[in-house]
């Protein structure tokens, strides 16, 4: 991993401010730049605990269309998988829409297993906030 940062030159950043998703203690932000300080990917951490134990789910992973394939979401995805190592959590969960072919095959090379499992989603209808 940390070939891969300083190949990279990477630096992540946990304090960005003026977010709820930065400012919940469930979330970590992770930031990275290029060499030349351009911001080019992000990823969520999200840390919890349950009965069980602490799980933790990584959600949108992120990066430039033009710094695509140079090795940014493995980074952010590695970090990620250390510091919720680090957090204690059991398993890290993820989903990716199977069309993201890329994604997916960076997701299984770093040791992701597909699972069987039913996927549900309730919708609230949606309402503004001025209401």
């Amino acid at each position: 991993m940390q070939q891969l940062l300083r190949k990279r030159r990477l630096r992540f950043h946990q304090n960005v401010k003026g977010s709820r998703v930065v400012k919940s203690s469930a979330t970590i932000l992770l930031v990275a730049r290029s060499e030349e300080g351009a911001y080019v990917g992000m990823l969520t951490l999200v840390l919890f605990e349950i009965p069980t134990g602490i799980r933790a789910i990584i959600e949108d992973v992120v990066v430039d269309a033009g710094h695509r394939g140079q090795g940014f979401a493995e980074a952010l995805t590695r970090e990620a998988l250390r510091q919720a190592q680090e957090a204690g959590a059991r398993t890290v969960d993820l989903t990716s829409r199977p069309s993201r072919k890329a994604a997916n095959a960076l997701y299984q090379k770093l040791g992701f297993e597909r699972r069987e499992s039913n996927v549900y989603r309730f919708s609230f209808p949606f309402q503004s906030q001025n209401s």
